[in-house]
């Protein structure tokens, strides 16, 4: 019975003897871990801290690259609004010097009037003969229609658009149906356009279109109708009437200023 107590007290004390380095071991490895822990969030951090600067080096190569194309987008637009004003303006000096051709010659119908000496007015026939090709109704003009047509058209060429305006109206009130009234109609809208009274010169435009459409000013009378509504504003309608113009006469003068003004529409349209 004693041997049996004294050897439990043995193992007993062994027991004892044993815990703390098991503890310590125990303690030792919990730290290692902990360091092994350390290094890996230490490594992590790094990691992150790479991906970072790298991402600032990103970042700061994106705004380079925003700053160069902001810089070339507004040297593109100041480009652009440059050759449309360029372009503008060829454009009005052109229109504007449509409105001063020289007056028509008498036609080849009309009477033979005796041989009289040369009038000061003569220089005012190097304009070609209204003609109307297919359309019924053509009249010799008299030399009343005749005088009253140039009484008008020297009011156009010296510039007082609203007088020409009232004496091309009267003209075409006294000969609706004469040789010039296709001239006249054509000139009446001239008056109006050049004193920006778009609406009304779109109509005379429209009036010689619906009267004479075969007649050699109706591509200018359609060109105008266009160029008429871009000054209403209409820009939409302006630009579908253009190109009908450089579809129905390729290669005409009308057309070429269409596709010139056409340009200058589609080239305000981009700086915009």
């Amino acid at each position: 019975m004693r041997i049996g107590i004294k050897l439990m007290l043995v193992v007993a004390a062994a027991l004892v003897a044993a815990a703390p380095a098991h503890a310590q071991r125990q303690s030792l490895a919990d730290r290692v871990g902990a360091l092994e822990q350390q290094m890996y969030n230490n490594s992590a951090n790094q990691d992150l801290l790479n991906q970072i600067n790298q991402l600032r080096q990103q970042v700061t190569s994106l705004q380079a690259s925003i700053e160069q194309l902001q810089h070339d987008n507004a040297q593109l637009k100041q480009s652009a609004q440059d050759q449309y004003l360029d372009l503008d303006s060829r454009l009005n000096r052109l229109e504007g010097g449509n409105a001063a051709p020289a007056l028509p010659p008498v036609p080849v119908s009309a009477p033979k009037a005796a041989p009289a000496p040369a009038k000061p007015a003569a220089a005012a026939t190097s304009e070609r003969p209204p003609s109307v090709h297919g359309d019924a109704g053509s009249l010799a003009a008299t030399g009343d229609e005749r005088t009253t047509y140039n009484v008008a058209f020297d009011s156009l060429k010296a510039g007082k658009y609203d007088d020409s305006a009232q004496l091309f109206l009267s003209f075409l009130q006294l000969y609706p149906n004469g040789v010039y009234a296709p001239n006249a109609l054509y000139w009446l809208g001239e008056s109006y356009y050049a004193t920006r009274n778009f609406p009304m010169a779109e109509t005379q435009f429209r009036e010689l279109l619906s009267r004479y459409p075969t007649h050699d000013k109706a591509a200018g009378g359609l060109l105008k109708v266009g160029l008429s509504q871009y000054g209403e504003g209409k820009v939409d309608q302006a630009q579908q009437t253009l190109e009908t113009v450089v579809a129905q006469y390729p290669g005409s003068d009308a057309a070429r200023t269409a596709q010139d003004r056409l340009q200058s529409i589609r080239l305000g349209k981009q700086i915009r």
